[in-house]
């Protein structure tokens, strides 16, 4: 592992005071790993590929098949176009957990949305940012001007996870108020009534917008490594229950494999993308996911 590819791990990434100097390093941790940058515009239309080699131009790497089998091909082009992006982050409380993880669910997505802006302001791509609890927050409208950076990590600095959560109402409202065909990233922990969340996105998807869902967890919400009695507490209402976490561990992970599944499946049928990720986990996994929708995308 380079010294660049470090900066993909959460643990080192929390040592990092500054939220500019996070997405950059993130940032370069995957060009490290991809020993190329993919800095530039790039397109659609393609009649082959080939493995990467050496000397060959990185804008054309087809981050698609890259996201599926973790090996990097080259695939031809002719025109080069953009495309503009939304961060829609979830500041509800339950994002402010964590359990072992220096970064709570909220700190996660925060990082991973001033990476995405970096990455995507970089290559020229328009984007904006929104934020919701119980309702809709901060809006800034999607711009590619290099300014657009520290618009976003300015409102991102000062959010907070706090109050309960409408995703499905705000997800609506969002895509209703942005007027071109865009690319919607959702951050949150989907902690709400599945059959509302999935509704609401084919509504999006029905208005054309594009959709990548990232299903953030904590780490412990995702492995459950509690034993005996726990006092769990459901973070959106504030009630608690004392339970023996050997009687219902199997239960739970169960559950949570078929949420994590119906996301999937549902999203996938919708032409969404759902991308389940834990506080736990590198950050390239996300970045890569909006590379490939850039390039599928046209």
């Amino acid at each position: 592992m380079s010294s660049a590819e470090k900066y993909l791990k959460p643990e080192v990434i929390q040592s990092i005071g500054r939220l500019d100097l996070r997405a950059k390093f993130i940032v370069e941790g995957l060009l490290s790993g991809l020993h190329a940058s993919p800095f530039q515009g790039f397109s659609v239309e393609f009649s082959e590929h080939r493995r990467y080699e050496p000397g060959d131009d990185p804008r054309d790497i087809d981050w698609q098949v890259f996201a599926r089998t973790d090996r990097i091909y080259i695939r031809r082009y002719q025109a080069e176009t953009n495309i503009t992006g939304y961060l829609l982050m979830d500041l509800s409380r339950s994002m402010g957990y964590t359990w072992r993880q220096k970064l709570t669910k909220f700190d996660y997505s925060v990082c991973l949305a001033a990476a995405l802006s970096y990455l995507m302001i970089h290559q020229q791509d328009p984007v904006g940012l929104m934020t919701f609890g119980d309702r809709l927050q901060a809006s800034l409208p999607a711009r590619s001007r290099r300014s657009q950076f520290g618009d976003i990590l300015s409102v991102l600095q000062q959010c907070q996870p706090t109050g309960g959560s409408q995703i499905a109402a705000c997800l609506r409202q969002a895509a209703s108020m942005i007027r071109h065909r865009s690319l919607l990233m959702l951050m949150s922990d989907l902690l709400a009534d599945p059959d509302e969340i999935l509704e609401a996105l084919r509504a999006v998807r029905f208005r054309g917008h594009d959709v990548i869902l990232f299903h953030i967890l904590d780490e412990a919400e995702a492995t459950f490594p509690f034993s005996g009695a726990v006092d769990l507490l459901e973070p959106e209402q504030g009630e608690n229950e004392i339970v023996d976490a050997a009687s219902v561990r199997a239960d739970y992970l169960q559950a949570l494999a078929e949420l994590r599944e119906r996301y999937r499946t549902t999203c996938l049928s919708m032409g969404a993308d759902y991308v389940p990720l834990d506080t736990s986990m590198p950050f390239d996994k996300a970045l890569v996911e909006y590379l490939s929708q850039r390039q599928a995308r046209f």
